[in-house]
């Protein structure tokens, strides 16, 4: 019952071309294999490095990037399902702004999975951050997914999204919630590592948080980002007293592994110390300030 997980502290480049970007993403893949990954997580804007194919120029802009990127977006999946092909894995892709004429006239922001038999599904960002919605005009997306594949039933709330305890319950039956994430400073990251780790408390289950990490002087949208793996479970039954079950180190870009154990999470559900997840029902009717006192 055992999954192998690699989670990304990952670093954007300038590309020069498509051979660079593939080379890239198969040094990485590669270095996960070779550990036994079995599940790749990216993190969330991880593809705006698409935008220096286009010229740095491009890339500086923040309204010419968001385009630049979703061009290339189709090509990038295809070179990483290509990967998760060719290795045998499931990857969850950077993430990145994808014009969807379904959804709306501004891009949203969706993250792709690719599976080893070549099916591609995506989760899109449900809630904007303030500089994605008053400054970038990128827009919430397509509903939240349920993606139920031979390493367990998983799903993915990018970023901020981790942050809202409704849409960690929408997600409550997955075992493993990714949390692909990509923010500029230490309290973005606290913010979202923290949201992570709530939600493995409340659902009883593993998230798996990635990062960016390093400074691109070509962008305007992902200049400075601060992060690292990390994979958090209920500190409870069979997990660890701290709920942090792996960690990198802190900007060093590379890979973090852990083993994700679907027994574990099975067993804590149905017999942990507590059992929040099948107490959150008992919310309903206490949700409410019934009257207010006055103290003092």
């Amino acid at each position: 019952s055992a999954v192998r997980v690699a989670t990304a502290a990952y670093p954007m480049d300038v590309l020069t071309s498509w051979e660079a970007d593939e080379s890239k993403l198969r040094t990485w893949v590669r270095k996960a294999v070779a550990d036994d990954a079995q599940l790749l997580v990216f993190p969330e804007y991880g593809a705006m490095e698409l935008a220096t194919l286009a010229g740095r120029e491009v890339a500086f802009d923040l309204e010419q990037s968001l385009h630049a990127v979703s061009e290339r977006m189709p090509e990038a999946n295809a070179i990483l399902s290509g990967l998760a092909q060719e290795f045998g894995v499931f990857v969850l892709g950077p993430s990145g702004p994808v014009f969807d004429a379904d959804i709306s006239d501004r891009p949203v922001n969706r993250a792709h999975i690719l599976a080893p038999d070549g099916r591609v599904a995506h989760q899109d960002k449900q809630i904007m951050t303030r500089f994605e919605r008053e400054t970038w005009g990128v827009v919430g997306g397509g509903s939240l997914t349920l993606f139920d594949t031979p390493l367990g039933k998983i799903a993915v709330l990018i970023c901020y999204d981790s942050e809202f305890p409704l849409l960690g319950r929408a997600v409550a039956e997955a075992d493993v919630v990714l949390v692909p994430s990509c923010t500029e400073a230490l309290t973005g990251y606290s913010r979202v590592r923290i949201g992570a780790m709530a939600r493995a408390l409340e659902n009883q289950c593993v998230t798996v948080m990635s990062s960016t990490v390093g400074a691109c002087d070509w962008s305007q949208a992902v200049d400075e980002n601060t992060g690292m793996g990390g994979v958090f479970g209920s500190p409870d039954t069979g997990f660890p007293a701290t709920g942090v079950i792996a960690e990198g180190e802190l900007n060093m870009p590379g890979w973090t592994f852990t083993d994700i154990d679907l027994d574990k999470i099975a067993h804590v559900r149905a017999d942990g110390v507590v059992l929040n997840r099948a107490h959150w029902a008992e919310q309903d009717g206490r949700d409410v300030i019934a009257a207010t006192c006055k103290l003092g």
